[in-house]
């Protein structure tokens, strides 16, 4: 069977989680098995709901009351255990499109298990296309991409103190 490749959406633009769920979508619409991992979102973007009820596995969760830098150590390490337990949830599901969004920040904050991170893109099933999204991607990211896509802010409302809106940003 064709080893199926990584899709990388990257940069500090709008967009690489809507072309993730986008694909995941896709995905879906072709008879593909879909499992969408959130790491470091609390389990509430809008997206999440019509992509399970479309048949796809989603882990998301157990994280997004604070950001990481306001964690004490006592928190980073249980969001970093949350996020593990998500991405081995999502690994034992049989898939053919993995979506891993917000894999670059988990990876470079230290909130997941940069080894099993790894070995979810590189030791992948054949056939398994994996999405990482995220600002910042590790060299390795980069190295396994096949696609990478860079999503560049020219301008954001956030410059003028408009609030990420539901539906919209999240």
């Amino acid at each position: 069977m064709e080893r199926g490749m990584v899709h990388l959406y990257c940069g500090d633009g709008k967009g690489k989680t809507t072309a993730a769920m986008g694909l995941a979508l896709r995905a879906l619409g072709a008879g593909m098995r879909v499992a969408v991992v959130q790491f470091l979102k609390d389990g509430h973007s809008s997206e999440l709901a019509p992509l399970e009820k479309l048949g796809a596995a989603v882990f998301s969760g157990g994280c997004g009351s604070k950001f990481v830098f306001q964690m004490d150590q006592q928190e980073k390490e249980e969001t970093r255990r949350q996020q593990d337990a998500l991405l081995r949830r999502a690994l034992a599901e049989p898939c053919d499109l993995l979506v891993l969004d917000e894999a670059c920040a988990a990876c470079s904050l230290g909130m997941v298990d940069q080894e099993l991170l790894r070995g979810a893109v590189q030791n992948r099933p054949a056939g398994c296309e994996v999405v990482l999204t995220g600002r910042d991607p590790a060299e390795w990211m980069q190295n396994a991409a096949d696609y990478i896509t860079e999503m560049r802010a020219v301008r954001h409302p956030f410059e003028k103190g408009v609030a990420a809106r539901r539906g919209v940003e999240f």
